[in-house]
This record gives C-alpha cells, sequence and structure tokens, in this order.
C-alpha cells in the first residue's frame, strides 16, 4: 500500500470477504470514527464512478474481516512453556490449574501490563482486531484490595489503547472453589469479590471504558465458584447498569466439572444454566464441551454464542466440542486463544476443523451449504459469533461495522496465483498462519504493516524482562 495508507479512509480491495461471501473490486470507505460509511462491490476503480476509488490505498493482496478474539487471559501468556512436563501419574487440566495459580500470585500490576502489551500486539500481527478480556486477578498479591480497585483492569485497558486492540473487558465474579459454597482455597484470594463489590468496580470502569471506546460486561467465572443467589443478583445488576452488556461464563469444560455439578443439583452445567439463568444473546458458553444432545439444542435455541477455544482444549485435554451438532441447530460460535498457548487466528480455526476431522474421521466438516470453502464458512461464521460475543460492531465488513480487517500478502507463496478463496484457504491450512498477514487495521487505523507492530520490539523486551523477573521470584 502506499504511504499516505495510513491517514486515508478509503481501500480498494481487487478481493475482499463481505458477509455474503468473497466479492471482486471492493471499495471500502470509512468515517473519522474508524466506522465502515460505504462498501462497494464490483467497483471500476477507473471510472471515477464510485467517487473516490481512483484514489484510494490498494490492498496487497485479499482483505477479510478482523477476527474477534471471544476469550483471553492475558497473564497467562508469560505462563506459555511452563508446563509441559510430565508432573504426575496423569496431568490434567486440574494440575495445571494449580500450577498457574502459583504464577498469577506474583502477578504485579506492572508485570500484567507488560505482559497484556506483548500479548495484543501478537494478536493483532496473527490477524485478532478484538479482544474479549476475561480478567480475574483483581487484587494485591496475598489478596489485599489495592487502593484504587481499578488498578488490574486499568493496565489491561492501557495495553489496549498503546497496541490499539479493540477491547471488551470483562471482569470476573470469583467467590468459591467448588459447588455447593465451598470456601475460596488461599490461593484464589486474589480472585475473590463480593456481588456488591463487583457491582461497584463496574460503575467505576463504566465511564474508563466508555472514554476509551472499549465495552464492558461481566464473566461470572463459572457455576462452581458462582453461587445461584450471586449469579442472578450480578447479572441482574450489571443490566440494570448496561442493558446490552455481554456476560461470559466457563462452563463444561471437564468432566470433573460435569460430575461435580450432578453430585450438587441433579443437574449438568448446561442444563442447570438453561433452567435457572435468563440465557440470551448476550450471554457467551465458554468451551461448553461436554452437552448431551438436549443442551446443545436448548443452548443454541436461547441465541447464546459457544465460546470455542480449540488450542487450548487442546493443550489442556479439554476435549472435543461437537460443532457439526450445534450449527445443526443453528448455534452461533466463536474462537479465543483463552490460555494462549498458540496466539493466531488463523491456528484456531485450523485446530478447529482438524479436531472434527479427527473425531469423525472425515474432511472439510465445517464448509457446505452456501460456502463450501472451509476457511470461508469458519471465518465468517467467528467473525459474526466474536462480534456478538463481544457485544461491539466488529461483525466484517459491512456499512455500520468498524473498519476492521486484514490484508494478506498476495505474492505470499501460499497464495500467489490462486483465487482469493483458495489463496484464504492457503492461508489457514498451508501457510505458518501468521507468515501471509501483511497489514492490520482497527477502526479504520493501521496498526500491522508488513507484518509488524510498530511497538514490536520494545513490547518483546519488555515482555521477556518481566517473564525473567516472574521466573526469579518463583
Amino acid at each position: 500500500m502506499t504511504a499516505s495508507s495510513s491517514i486515508s479512509r478509503t481501500l480498494f480491495a481487487a478481493d475482499a470477504l463481505l458477509p455474503t461471501g468473497w466479492a471482486r473490486n471492493v471499495l471500502l470507505s470509512w468515517n473519522q470514527s474508524g466506522q465502515l460509511i460505504e462498501v462497494l462491490a464490483g467497483v471500476d476503480p477507473q471510472s471515477g464512478e464510485a467517487g473516490e476509488a481512483e484514489d484510494a490505498a490498494r490492498a496487497a493482496g485479499p482483505v477479510i474481516p478482523g477476527m474477534p478474539n471471544l476469550h483471553s487471559h492475558a497473564f497467562q501468556r508469560a505462563f506459555g512453556g511452563l508446563t509441559e512436563f510430565r508432573g504426575q501419574a496423569q496431568d490434567s487440566f486440574w494440575s495445571w490449574r494449580n500450577l498457574m495459580y502459583g504464577f498469577a500470585n506474583r502477578m504485579s500490576p506492572e508485570a500484567l501490563e507488560a505482559i497484556a502489551t506483548w500479548l495484543y500486539l501478537e494478536m493483532l500481527e496473527a490477524g485478532y482486531t478484538s479482544v474479549c478480556e476475561f480478567h480475574y486477578v483483581h487484587h494485591d498479591i496475598g489478596g489485599k484490595p489495592y487502593t484504587d480497585v481499578t488498578t488490574l483492569s486499568r493496565a489491561l485497558l492501557r495495553a489496549a489503547q498503546k497496541t490499539g486492540m479493540g477491547m471488551t473487558l470483562l471482569p470476573v465474579l470469583y467467590q468459591t472453589s467448588g459447588f455447593g459454597g465451598k470456601p475460596p482455597r488461599e490461593d484464589q484470594a486474589r480472585f475473590i469479590r463480593s456481588t456488591d463489590n463487583m457491582l461497584s468496580l463496574l460503575q467505576q470502569l463504566a465511564p474508563v471504558c466508555k472514554a476509551q471506546e472499549a465495552n464492558l460486561g461481566l464473566a461470572p467465572h463459572s457455576l462452581r465458584a458462582v453461587p445461584p443467589d450471586s449469579l442472578q443478583a450480578a447479572v441482574a445488576g450489571l443490566h440494570a447498569m448496561l442493558p446490552k452488556a455481554p456476560v461470559h461464563i466457563h462452563i463444561a469444560e471437564q468432566t470433573q466439572e460435569v460430575d461435580d455439578c450432578l453430585a450438587w443439583s441433579g443437574q449438568r452445567p448446561v442444563q442447570w444454566l438453561m433452567n435457572h439463568a435468563a440465557v440470551d444473546p448476550r450471554w457467551c458458553l465458554i468451551h461448553a464441551t461436554h452437552m448431551t444432545a438436549d443442551e446443545y439444542a436448548s443452548a443454541a435455541k436461547s441465541g447464546a454464542v459457544a465460546g470455542i477455544c480449540p488450542t487450548t482444549e487442546a493443550n489442556l485435554g479439554d476435549g472435543i466440542f461437537d460443532m457439526p451438532l450445534w450449527l445443526q441447530h443453528g448455534g452461533r460460535w466463536g474462537v479465543g486463544s483463552d490460555s494462549h498457548a498458540t496466539v493466531n487466528a488463523a491456528e484456531e480455526l485450523l485446530m478447529l476443523e482438524y479436531s472434527q476431522r479427527l473425531a469423525l474421521r472425515q474432511r472439510n466438516v465445517l464448509g457446505g451449504g452456501a460456502q463450501p470453502q472451509v476457511a470461508t464458512a469458519m471465518t465468517l461464521q467467528a467473525v459474526a459469533g466474536g462480534a456478538q460475543a463481544a457485544g461491539r460492531a466488529i461483525a466484517g465488513l459491512a456499512v455500520g461495522q468498524q473498519a476492521d480487517f486484514v490484508v494478506l500478502d498476495g505474492e505470499h507463496v501460499a497464495l500467489a496465483g490462486l483465487p482469493a478463496d483458495s489463496g484464504h484457504a492457503g492461508h489457514v491450512f498451508a501457510s505458518h498462519r501468521t507468515s501471509a498477514v501483511a497489514e492490520v487495521w482497527v477502526a479504520g487505523k493501521q496498526q500491522v504493516q508488513s507484518g509488524r507492530h510498530l511497538l514490536h520490539e520494545t513490547a518483546q523486551q519488555a515482555f521477556v524482562r518481566v517473564r525473567s523477573q516472574l521466573l526469579r521470584s518463583a
């Protein structure tokens, strides 16, 4: 693209992935606020009939919508590689969690900001343009509240602002260590808030998020961590304050969680939630890995988004979400990078499709119908579901949505000479996943050029320094 493209409010793409599918000769135009005001297909840039088309910057390859990342625990990025050893006869999510808690309990505000800054920069370079931050480390080391209770939330918001990452902040309500109101463990002290305390935090964060054009919601951590009365009161209080605010919850991730929920209530986690909470399209069910056929049907019918985190679910040995059954019921879904064992939008799509292939012993499982190309079908569905879960106007290249998009390198070996849909499939299934990302734009502002963010070197150095300090303090 031209040197002036960083201040241009128009882009001409020979190929662009619109919500209706691939289109040729597309002119994108956005306003000063970064909102798309015109999306014209079939434009002849030399004719002058489309106003600014002739002067618009030219995309260097196919343009795809930016991917929302609907589930992130930012601090866990610095934890990558530290648990990939056999520590007991049968390692599991629960043994991993014990190690993770030890790491979380050494985190300072400065460390969190440095880690999140590098992570959000990595996400941008990997094709994500917004993040839903599931933020549950609230207090100082030992569990003492900071004088400013928004301290760690503000560290995350600053990281998003510095990098240009779109943000939906989801402070986590965490109160118990298990079903039936079990008292929290000592190593969970930094997470614990009363319901009133959480609603007070949300009130304080609301104007801060609004000033940054970030969205604010709530994340009841899980049914094991939030008793029924607290869940009801917290969601009611949130929606009295912010009627459209998203609600995200971990649910049915592990078989032990299902067994414990059955022992406590006689119902499975998703079954219990559907029977006791007014789940609607504002909700996002994170993982929802272990559901019955009836649970798939009822959860999809609610309009809630399934938050699938394929590389983390593989890393933790969670299991495989039944995507064909979910889609059979019209279910909506998006992807997240969760613990950030992998930070790569295309890699999550690849892992999702491959997990279905392994489970079903079939190929091209998630293509079909109007979109036989698997990469195209998955991208459009994940962008739409991720936008819904984020509660932001980031649902793709359409008028009224934010100008969040990724320009792929048309000369990359995985794409060169191929039709746009096949080139896109090459990006997802045949490249190094990020290597074909040339540029990334958020709200009409370029954040990544030639595959690199402007802050890449300084943010990387700060991340490595902070991680080394955390390891020394172990």
